[in-house]
């Protein structure tokens, strides 16, 4: 046997899309630390260059990745909710999931899923293996989903219209409207399935969250409380902040790097709505006359609009138009000076740990917040879909590091009037000093929490781990 072979072996599987991806497998790197070895399954339905390029920069030694054979969706309407294609996956990837279990030489000792794949924790149990869930989001999100299936038969109206914020233990109040897209409605057609897949939770060894406890100091008060007197609640284990590092494998192609190398410290606004997020026609329209009209510095990666789905980018890369076609008659050549704009993509983490970045307007996604938090950076909030109107109330009124600029109506378009005015203040103003200073000490707490031998993530990872490893000895033995 060589010494990979030797290592426990830890099996993940983490729902499509690269945004889901990303922190499974960086996750994975961190469990290698940790002395295993790690296979990620992934979804050959949405296999893309980008996710691909991102797999093959994984550490080759520790971490494998597997695409699962393609799974026909055919039978599902082309408009179905991204919800809807995520949760047929996981019910349908059982079979295949079960030869890869079988087909492994090296046993696994814990399987860890995604915040889709509750399906999946039965049938692990019935393999004789430990099944976890990796919560990709933060611990007010969590609180949110472990109470869901009794709101939801406690509460008679659409959550979006309950006229006060449902108030959970340790959390900011959120409004019915708030709430990731598939719950405000009873009759979303993914509220039903999403409901079931919370309520398997209960099924889980664990779950591993992707916050640390200084960012949610009374949401980590409240969990363990919560744990002591209910029956069946699985254990919480916060053991993040999981994020990319600021290494040299994003390249740079778009020159933003070279670019920011010439502005002053502090000085740039960051703007970027994630992998998956598109903004319509109107919005994108705002937004550029809003950043011009701040007079800030900026660094804009823009997609090209749609105006019929905020999360049409989830699994494509989006359109192939030049999205400076879509950008107001004259706006590069006005900005031309103060800001730069690149198409699509930028090397998002070497941005963030940039000197000359000192602000990030975001679609506030848990991967994106995370590293914005890491390399101490205050945000604008400006979610577009699933759970980021939860994140950016959290991030603006529970931790401080956000300024959420409001739209003119629920889930529509933010003027450029507030745009202008929120890009300003948080370069700024007073209150963007006061968000600086709280994102630094959030960037000293993270690194904390990381720490070995004391830091509370740190910790935390060490006792899984070592369950982990103490279950696989018993194993080994009695066969």
């Amino acid at each position: 046997m060589n010494a990979e072979s030797r290592r426990p072996h830890v099996v993940l599987l983490s729902a499509p899309g690269i945004g889901h991806v990303i922190p499974l497998a960086d996750f994975a790197v961190r469990l290698a630390a940790h002395g295993f070895s790690a296979t990620l399954l992934t979804f050959s339905n949405f296999d893309s260059p980008a996710q691909a390029a991102f797999l093959a920069s994984l550490p080759s030694g520790s971490v494998t990745s597997v695409s699962l054979p393609s799974i026909s969706l055919s039978d599902l309407p082309p408009d179905s909710p991204i919800e809807v294609h995520l949760c047929a996956l996981l019910a349908r990837c059982l079979p295949l999931l079960r030869d890869a279990f079988l087909s492994f030489r090296n046993p696994a000792a814990a399987f860890v899923c995604g915040l889709y794949g509750s399906e999946t924790l039965s049938l692990v149990r019935e393999l004789g293996v430990p099944g976890y869930i990796f919560y990709p989001s933060n611990l007010t999100m969590l609180t949110l989903a472990l109470h869901l299936p009794r709101l939801d038969e406690t509460t008679d109206v659409d959550f979006e219209d309950l006229p006060d914020p449902v108030r959970l233990p340790g959390c900011v109040a959120i409004r019915g409207t708030d709430f990731p897209d598939p719950f405000r409605k009873k009759s979303h057609p993914e509220h039903a399935p999403l409901i079931q897949t919370l309520r398997k939770y209960s099924e889980a060894a664990g779950i591993l969250v992707n916050s640390f406890e200084e960012m949610e100091p009374e949401a980590v008060k409240a969990i363990i409380e919560e744990e002591q007197v209910e029956a069946g609640r699985p254990p919480v284990h916060l053991v993040g902040p999981t994020v990319r590092s600021a290494g040299s494998d994003e390249e740079d192609e778009s020159g933003c790097l070279e670019w920011l190398d010439r502005q002053p410290a502090g000085s740039v606004l960051f703007v970027s709505l994630g992998s998956g997020g598109t903004i319509s026609t109107e919005q994108l329209q705002e937004m550029a006359l809003g950043l011009e009209a701040s007079g800030q510095r900026f660094l804009w990666v823009v997609r090209c609009p749609t105006d019929s789905e905020t999360s049409a980018a989830f699994f494509t890369s989006g359109s192939k138009d030049d999205p400076s076609n879509y950008l107001p008659d004259g706006f590069l050549e006005r900005t031309k000076d103060v800001g730069r704009v690149v198409p699509s993509w930028a090397p998002q983490v070497r941005v963030l740990a940039h000197a000359a970045t000192g602000g990030f307007f975001s679609h506030c996604g848990w991967n994106s917040t995370l590293e914005s938090a890491v390399h101490g950076v205050p945000m604008i909030a400006h979610p577009l879909y699933a759970e980021q109107y939860t994140n950016a109330i959290l991030l603006a009124e529970a931790v401080g590091i956000a300024i959420q600029p409001q739209a003119r109506e629920p889930y529509g378009v933010v003027g450029r009037e507030e745009i202008a005015a929120a890009a300003k203040e948080l370069m700024q103003g007073e209150k963007g000093k006061a968000l600086h200073r709280r994102a630094k000490e959030l960037q000293e707490a993270a690194a904390r929490a990381l720490a070995p031998p004391e830091g509370s993530s740190y910790k935390a990872l060490q006792g899984v781990a070592n369950k982990w490893k103490e279950g696989a000895s018993r194993r080994v033995a009695s066969t």
